[in-house]
């Protein structure tokens, strides 16, 4: 494992039943694939070395023997070898037979693990040949061998990098206490599913299901392998799967009813797994009482590190699929939370700064949703134009052009002879287009919306998003400050697609060619003047670094707590065709460095509904020292 990540490979062997010589040769076949793409465990399906199908066969020594000699063959295949195999056959104890899990590497027999959990009812009768893990006392067996310690106890095997894995088999996943509970609780990161899954008309969708939300609700990895072409077809059919989970997400699937040996490999982030589940009080809870036996495996050679996993380069942004119930749902939450502050305040006036710019834009469609909803005249919404030194035509037009297509009030308040004052009262050059000359204008741009709304009794709107709010790209006391920051949790990339949407559905019957204008402008404060053409000269993002990659740093630095190294090698995957590893790097430095020393700014941020997974309220879900230093988060960046 490097940089939190295990490669992990689910497999479907071909198989012949009752034929253990040819299924073990197809395992042996798949292991050795396994380890050439380096993966550091397989796992295959339920009673593989036998195939699933032998029924009464399972009564026949012939078969239980030839099974035992298979694992010797394995342990010697094996023998060099770094990959753990996850191997299903029956195995004697004592006088009993039972469905087992076998755990194999270097030429070792690390520990077997019986199923619980025996289907007896449909097409299922395994009571018939097996026992329950439950019946099993502790005791010492030879296997192939091997002296292995078997019992009912739970048992957590864990890599050379210190990664839990437990198992099940099948049918436990399906019980109302998977034992998959306890084995996670435990220290598990990742589940094994060895299994034997019939194929029925919906059943795949409900297994799938199943096991995300398993996999969700214990905060681990899930790799299942169930058998496909070979078993026998007497009754039922096995289409073969073989699905990785990651936190309940779909990460690899193999396809079904091939003919065909399959195996699927990915990489679980355990980084992301431990992120969760160290922030998640409930689950810290529920650990209690949950204990498991731990098998640690053999050290590996260290390999070269290689990402397979994809990664999106605009994580904040929702799959095409979700695009229309995503973007309803976000504006609905900020709608709802905006009605509930005006109801509260008795407030039938807003007051927002409109620029022409995306922020300003989607916070005056979110009043519009909001007063809309409460029955409230879109009169009572006063959209200000403040023009000043860089105020460009292109943006005051588009502002003019929506409030008169959204039917609001309007007012146009210069702020260029105030500033002026402003300027000689406390003895500053008009000429130094410095931080003084910027900030000066923001400050009266807030000055005249916080006295509008208390002269007409209304709430100023906050336009500011998160992404601003992250690198501190806001003047302090000044558009820092509102009444109700409505896009307080909305990232940059966010807000431009929650425009775009609104445009191409064109919700308040306003152009979309006016919305997709303020989409094509260049981002920018507009606080210096523009150039000799009249096109805006100051863009935040030649100044600051692209949103889209900002937007990135701050979800995996938020919302998984990854170190910089980890961000950079993921942003050279997200952006490999775009950006070049120096600009990566300069721009994660500039994100490092004002992260930390723009805390000061949050921590006075007013109130805004949390949209999504990342915030960063200091009465939510983000509390920092507003002087702690960025001493290792730089140097572990130039690393």
């Amino acid at each position: 494992m490097k940089y939190g990540l295990i490669k992990v490979a689910a497999a479907i062997p071909g198989v012949r039943v009752a034929d253990v010589d040819y299924n073990r040769q197809q395992i042996e076949s798949l292991i050795a694939q396994a380890e050439g793409k380096g993966a550091e465990i397989i796992v295959f399906p339920e009673l593989s070395l036998t195939g699933y199908t032998c029924q009464d066969l399972f009564q026949q020594q012939l078969l239980l023997d030839k099974a035992e000699e298979a694992v010797l063959v394995l342990l010697d295949f094996t023998r060099k070898l770094d990959v753990i195999a996850v191997i299903g056959l029956p195995v004697r104890i004592g006088s009993l037979l039972y469905n087992c899990a076998a755990v194999i590497q270097h030429g070792c027999l690390l520990g077997i693990v019986p199923k619980t959990y025996l289907p007896n009812y449909g097409e299922f009768y395994e009571k018939r040949w097996f026992a329950s893990a439950t019946d099993l006392m502790p005791q010492e067996i030879y296997l192939a061998g091997s002296p292995v310690m078997v019992s009912n106890e739970p048992i957590v095997f864990r890599t050379c990098d210190g990664v839990g894995f437990g198992i099940e088999i099948c049918e436990d996943v399906w019980a109302p206490l998977p034992p998959s509970n306890n084995l996670a609780l435990a220290g598990a990161d990742i589940i094994l599913n060895l299994s034997a899954t019939d194929e029925l008309v919906g059943k795949h969708a409900y297994l799938r299901s199943l096991l995300a939300q398993q996999s969700a609700r214990m905060m681990c990895g899930y790799v299942y392998s169930s058998c496909g072409f070979g078993e026998s077809t007497q009754d039922v059919v096995y289409g073969g799967n073989a699905l990785i989970f990651e936190n309940g997400k779909l990460i690899a699937e193999a396809s079904r009813f091939a003919l065909e040996p399959q195996m699927r490999v990915q990489q679980i982030d355990i980084d992301r797994l431990r992120a969760d589940r160290q922030n998640n009080t409930t689950f810290r809870t529920a650990q209690d009482g949950a204990t498991a036996r731990f098998i640690d495996a053999k050290p590996i050679t260290p390999r070269d590190f290689e990402l397979i996993r994809p990664v999106n380069p605009h994580p904040f942004i929702p799959a095409d699929d979700m695009m229309g119930e995503s973007c309803e749902e976000i504006l609905n939450i900020q709608t709802l939370g905006l009605c509930k502050r005006l109801q509260h305040t008795h407030c039938d006036k807003a007051v927002i700064g409109i620029s022409g710019g995306l922020d300003s834009t989607l916070a005056l469609l979110v009043t519009v949703r909001a007063f809309d909803r409460l029955g409230l005249s879109r009169q009572g919404i006063i959209g200000i134009t403040m023009p000043g030194f860089g105020t460009t035509d292109r943006t005051h037009k588009n502002a003019v052009l929506l409030m008169n297509a959204l039917g609001i009030t309007q007012r146009e308040i210069s702020i260029a002879k105030a500033v002026t004052q402003h300027f000689e009262d406390i003895g500053h050059d008009k000429a130094v287009h410095d931080v003084t000359y910027e900030n000066s204008q923001a400050r009266e741009r807030t000055q005249i919306l916080m006295d509008v709304a208390n002269q007409v009794g209304g709430l100023v709107i906050g336009t500011g998003d998160l992404s601003e709010l992250a690198l501190g790209w806001c003047t302090y006391n000044g558009d820092q400050m509102s009444m109700y920051g409505v896009n307080a949790s909305v990232p940059k990339t966010l807000v431009q697609y929650l425009i775009r949407y609104m445009a191409q559905c064109s919700v308040f019957n306003v152009q979309s060619s006016i919305l997709m204008d303020v989409i094509d402008t260049p981002i920018s404060p507009e606080l210096t003047p523009a150039d000799a053409e009249g096109n805006i000269q100051q863009k935040t993002e030649d100044l600051v670094g692209p949103y889209e990659l900002h937007d990135f740093f701050l979800y995996y630095m938020l919302r998984w707590g990854f170190r910089p190294q980890k961000i950079f090698i993921l942003a050279q995957s997200a952006f490999k065709d775009k950006y070049d590893d120096d600009t990566i790097r300069k721009w994660l430095q500039t994100f490092c460095r004002r992260f930390f020393s723009q805390q000061f700014k949050r921590s006075c941020m007013p109130d805004g509904p949390k949209v999504g997974s990342v915030s960063l309220s200091p009465r939510g879900d983000w509390r920092m020292p507003s002087d702690a230093m960025s001493t290792l988060w730089m140097k572990d960046l130039e690393k």
